[in-house]
Order: C-alpha cells, then sequence, then structure tokens
C-alpha cells in the first residue's frame, strides 16, 4: 500500500541517535521533512544529509523540523550526526517498522545483485500529520532546494 499526497503520515514510535524513544506525532503542530536513506556516511547519504544540514536555518525559518530514517542503529547515526556536524534527529529503525510503514523498503538492484534496501525518498508532513509532497527522485546535493521549492 503506497502512501498518497493528503495521506495522513503513519505514526511511529523508534529510538532517535541516543537511543531515546522518538515518535511522529511528538511533532504535531509542526511541519516535519521525514526523509529516508539508505546508509550512513555513504557519499548520497552524505551529500543528502549535508544539503539538509547547509540549509538548515532556511529550512526552520520555513517551519520544518528535519527527520532522517534509516534502518542503521543508533550508534552508527550518532557517529554520523558527530563527523558531519548534523543539527537534526537520526531515526534507528532497525526493526525496519518505519521504512515498512511507509512502503520504502524494496528490492532494489546493483551491479546485478538483488537486494532489499531503502528507496530514498522524502515526505513532507503539515502541521496535522498529513503528507503535502512525496518527493521520489531526490538530488541529494540540492535536496534543501527541492523541499523548499
Amino acid at each position: 500500500m503506497s502512501l498518497a499526497i493528503g495521506d495522513t503520515a503513519p505514526d511511529f514510535t523508534s529510538a532517535d541517535q541516543q537511543g531515546n524513544p522518538i515518535r511522529l506525532s511528538d511533532y504535531r503542530g509542526k511541519k516535519v521533512v521525514l526523509y529516508f536513506y539508505p546508509k550512513d556516511d555513504t557519499p548520497g547519504c552524505t551529500a543528502q544529509a549535508c544539503s539538509l544540514r547547509d540549509n538548515y536555518a532556511n529550512l526552520r525559518a520555513a517551519g520544518y523540523e528535519v527527520l532522517g530514517v534509516s534502518v542503521d542503529d543508533a550508534k552508527a547515526h550518532q557517529k554520523f550526526k558527530t563527523k558531519y556536524d548534523l543539527p537534526f534527529t537520526l531515526v534507528a529503525d532497525t526493526d525496519k517498522q518505519v521504512v515498512e510503514a511507509y512502503d520504502v523498503w524494496k528490492e532494489k538492484s546493483m551491479y546485478g545483485r538483488k537486494f532489499m534496501g531503502i528507496v530514498r525518498t522524502t515526505f513532507l508532513i503539515d502541521e496535522r500529520g498529513i503528507i503535502t509532497d512525496i518527493i521520489e527522485k531526490v538530488d541529494t546535493k540540492e535536496h534543501a532546494k527541492q523541499i523548499l521549492n
């Protein structure tokens, strides 16, 4: 079941980079950039995170909270966050509950090998928890611009 613009964003409870519980419902009343990325500290994911970091003030000025989600654990997230000085929260979805709820855990292929993984996707969610946009063709280097336009 794919999500569409106008749908209510599925709530979730997971752990942040410090291992503390985090819920999407904690962000009601705020706009949220919920971005799903394949793996901490890989070239595309780093470019994407740094685009969001470098434009964080503009995203905040537009009213957005930023949450990054991958299936890496809290320790990997903390290392990634510290290494690149990321000002936003990373969600450790080690049990794949969040990626499955948002239907971004799919079969991918690289060099002819098929495997399951996160399809890089960003959901923009309004203050009431409604999906207002879904960015499926993510430009990792210019991701913040995609969100703000």
